[in-house]
């Protein structure tokens, strides 16, 4: 049995905003605004096959497009694909590709889109980004997630050439590719950015450059590159896109003309260019501040606070220690001392992850993972004393990272911690930039720190634990994405997310305390301006101005 699929699987949280002005019964409709907007930092690069910043992230999803996409209900759907097919086995994926998508280079610099400067993006365009993924050389930190691709895994170990993975273009709008196994997470593979087109001419005709400055990129998504200045010595840092209007037509819509993007080194900076209106809106942990009567503040549940322990630290690497720690936290007391921006967690997974419709917290019981006994943890501190040898502990402090969250749940914590276990544990709150310097630099010797995937999948948060250095010490050696990938159906997953889940929190390396929020703040008279909490990207695509 053949499946076809047009637009069907739920599995990520976007979210949409709008403000509709009020009096105003003749707005316009909104369209062909030249956008003032801020990024947090320089692109490192604008190559969607490498790129995994929220700067970059902003930018190639303003300026590409791909297969599949997710739309801000969740939900993934055909883009630059018309139709798709798989395999009854899942193993085969068919992809028909619409005829109305191009690439856009404006060689003369003048802004105008001539018949010379665009051309059809085809299957071949696909063939190769995918292959890049797998290479070897290039590095990508996405190629684990692709790995499913037949011979993917043998690619990665240099085993094959890039060139015999399962991919392939019969025609210029047909791309075929073929996994080693089924994979449920495989369409939210396809609708991120690693898998956008890349051109294989343009790319070497860029001389290793591809990328990294505005000469170096083409478009075939909403907006171009038009010019991107970047000093890191200097001020008026910017990076201006235009409407690529070869893109637009009846089921693609560009409502801005321009975006243009000022270059910011910190979020006090963001903040105050949307005080001066500078900027029409912006992402952040922290909305305080800002009057949801005035503006629109939207949010996802995105992020996952937990206590991770160094592992070099000769007291807190102690495994019965780690336990006796965890097992003597009170969620439930803890739940009703918590603001609105924060939830207790029991689990590693956030609630903005969708499975099936719904939030994986709903599917999968996190209640399953709470371990609070305080005789047991009493029990396993007197197996660390002696372990240690020692009947008293020395007094440290959690260092947690001020521009990410308020410490005063933590207090809570310490002092349950001093009335059942005899311990102090202060709380140190530090700088974004002291938190992550101290962090790769390994000094500390607990921290409070934040979880959180590129993409809405659970994959993506469980694979943080393996990409993030801090976090390895949570995984007692096991790579839970293997599973994950290895799972043929949505319903598969949840079990596959619950066991990774249940893996890493038996290690006690990372304790859940807290989900998280993330946030865009949107000026009054926008609408439809949309953000992943997740990556970060903020898309501008359907963005409408009414002032």
């Amino acid at each position: 049995m053949i499946k076809r699929i047009t637009a069907s699987i739920l599995c990520t949280a976007m979210c949409a905003v709008s403000f509709a002005s009020c009096g105003n019964t003749d707005r316009g409709d909104g369209s062909g605004y030249m956008y003032n907007l801020t990024l947090l930092g320089n692109p490192e690069t604008l190559d969607p096959q490498y790129a995994n910043d929220p700067s970059a992230n902003t930018v190639i999803k303003n300026m590409f497009s791909g297969l599949l996409s997710t739309d801000s209900s969740g939900n993934i759907n055909c883009c630059n694909a018309e139709s798709y097919e798989v395999s009854a086995n899942g193993l085969e994926y068919t992809f028909r590709l619409r005829k109305d998508n191009y690439w856009f280079y404006d060689k003369n610099k003048d802004d105008i889109i001539e018949p010379e400067e665009y051309f059809p993006v085809t299957a071949k365009d696909y063939v190769f980004a995918l292959k890049r993924i797998l290479d070897p050389a290039m590095k990508s930190p996405f190629a684990d997630k692709f790995s499913c691709i037949k011979h993917g895994g043998s690619i990665l170990q240099s085993e094959l050439a890039p060139e015999m993975a399962g991919i392939s273009a019969p025609d210029d709008y047909t791309l075929k590719i073929s996994l080693d196994y089924p994979c449920a997470e495989f369409p939210e593979l396809l609708a991120s950015p690693a898998a956008y087109p890349c051109n294989e001419e343009f790319f070497y005709s860029t001389k290793g450059r591809y990328g990294l400055d505005d000469e170096s990129i083409m478009s075939n998504g909403a907006f171009f590159v038009r010019q991107w200045f970047y000093d890191p010595y200097g001020h008026n840092n910017i990076l201006y896109m235009k409407a690529n209007s070869a893109n637009e037509n009846d089921h693609y819509e560009i409502s801005p003309s321009f975006l243009s993007f000022d270059i910011k080194d910190s979020e006090a900076e963001i903040r105050q260019a949307f005080k001066e209106e500078g900027t029409a809106c912006f992402t952040t942990m922290n909305p305080s501040g800002y009057n949801p009567e005035k503006y629109v503040i939207s949010s996802g549940n995105a992020v996952t606070l937990g206590l991770i322990f160094n592992p070099d630290d000769a007291v807190y690497s102690d495994l019965n220690l780690r336990k006796a720690l965890s097992l003597s936290i009170d969620r439930e007391a803890l739940a009703s001392q918590l603001s609105s921006d924060l939830q207790a967690a029991y689990g590693i997974i956030p609630p903005a992850v969708d499975l099936l419709g719904r939030s994986y917290r709903e599917l999968s019981s996190e209640k399953l993972f709470d371990v609070y006994n305080v005789k047991e943890a009493k029990g396993y501190l007197e197996k660390a004393k002696l372990e240690l040898g020692t009947r008293s502990l020395e007094s440290v402090k959690i260092m947690v990272n001020s521009a990410v969250v308020n410490s005063a749940p933590l207090h809570l914590i310490s002092q349950g911690w001093q009335d059942k276990l005899g311990i102090y544990i202060g709380i140190e709150d530090v700088t974004d930039e002291e938190f992550n310097e101290r962090i790769a630099n390994g000094d500390y010797s607990i921290a409070l720190y934040p979880v959180k995937g590129n993409s809405c999948t659970g994959l993506s948060v469980i694979s943080q634990f393996e990409d993030t250095p801090c976090l390895n010490f949570s995984l007692g050696g096991y790579r839970y994405s293997t599973d994950i990938l290895r799972c043929p159906t949505p319903a598969e997953l949840v079990e596959a997310y619950s066991s990774a889940e249940r893996g890493i929190l038996g290690q006690f390396g990372f304790i859940p305390i807290a989900y998280k929020k993330s946030y865009l703040i949107v000026a009054p008279d926008n609408e439809e301006i949309s953000f992943d909490p997740f990556s970060g990207a903020v898309d501008y695509r359907l963005a409408k101005n009414y002032h």
